[in-house]
C-alpha cells in the first residue's frame, strides 16, 4: 500500500469536517482507501501474529460480533493513517477543551501524547479491526480507557454497505445537556473515514457551553459482513 491514504487525508476540507463535527457531532471523510486497500487491511484479520488479543462481543455482553486488538506494531498503513490524522484533529482538540474549560494535555507530537499515556500507565494498543456478520451489533458505549483521553476518534469502513452487507449502520446517540437525548445515524462507506467523539463534545446553551455525553455503537446487521478499522488516538490500562 503506499502513502496515498495518508495525502488523501491532509487533502480534506477540514474546516467543514470540523463544522460538520460541531454541528451534528460525527463527520464523514471523503475516500481515503480504494476497495483494494480496504480489502489488504480487512485480511490482517487473519494474522493474528498482528494482535494483542480477540474480544467475543457477547461472551462481554458488548453486543454481538468480533474485534481484535493490534499490538504496538502496527503495519504500515494503520500508523500511517493514525500520524496522518493527529496533526488535523488536534486543533478541534483543543478548541473543544477551550469551549469546556478543561485542560489540553495533547503536545504536537503523537508519539510524544502516547508516550504521556505510558507514563500514566495506560501502555496497551487501542488500534481495533472489528468483525460482524448477519446478526450482530455494536451495543452502544464509549472508548475510554483511562484518564489519559483523546477527544476525537476516527472508524473507516472496508465493506461495501448495500453490496457486502445491509444493516450496520453506526449509531450515535448524545445527551442533550437538560433536554432528551438526540440520536444519529450513518453509513459508514467503503473507505472513507468516520470522525466522532471519545466521550463528549461541547454543545452551546443559553449559559455557554456545556459537554453533552456521546455514545456510540453498530446497528444490528441484516446481511452479509461488515468490517472495519479503528483509530483511537490514546492507548488503553
Amino acid at each position: 500500500m503506499t502513502d496515498d491514504s495518508g495525502r488523501n487525508v491532509d487533502a480534506a476540507d477540514w474546516t467543514a469536517l470540523a463544522e460538520e463535527l460541531d454541528t451534528h457531532g460525527c463527520a464523514l471523510t471523503p475516500r481515503l482507501l480504494t476497495p483494494e486497500q480496504c480489502r489488504d487491511i480487512a485480511a490482517l484479520y487473519d494474522r493474528e501474529e498482528l494482535f494483542r488479543s480477540t474480544i467475543d462481543m457477547a461472551r462481554h455482553r458488548f453486543g454481538s460480533g468480533e474485534y481484535r486488538y493490534f499490538t504496538h506494531d502496527l503495519p504500515d498503513p494503520i500508523a500511517g493513517l493514525r500520524e496522518a490524522f493527529y496533526p488535523h484533529l488536534l486543533p478541534i482538540a483543543r478548541e473543544w477543551a477551550a469551549r469546556l474549560g478543561r485542560p489540553a494535555p495533547w503536545p504536537d507530537d503523537l508519539a510524544e501524547w502516547l508516550a504521556l499515556c505510558h507514563e500514566a500507565g495506560q501502555a496497551r494498543s487501542a488500534q481495533i479491526l472489528l468483525r460482524y456478520h448477519a446478526g450482530d451489533w455494536n451495543a452502544l458505549h464509549r472508548d475510554v480507557f483511562g484518564d489519559m483521553l483523546f477527544p476525537l476518534q476516527v472508524v473507516i469502513g472496508l465493506d461495501e454497505h448495500g453490496t457486502d452487507y445491509t444493516g450496520g449502520e453506526f449509531l450515535l446517540v448524545e445527551q442533550r445537556p437538560r433536554a432528551q437525548s438526540r440520536g444519529t445515524v450513518r453509513v459508514l462507506e467503503q473507505g472513507h473515514g468516520l470522525i466522532f467523539t471519545t466521550r463528549d463534545r461541547p454543545v452551546r446553551t443559553k449559559r455557554g457551553w456545556s459537554a453533552g455525553a456521546v455514545r456510540h455503537g453498530v446497528s444490528t446487521v441484516r446481511t452479509g459482513r461488515r468490517r472495519a478499522l479503528g483509530l483511537v488516538f490514546h492507548d488503553a490500562t
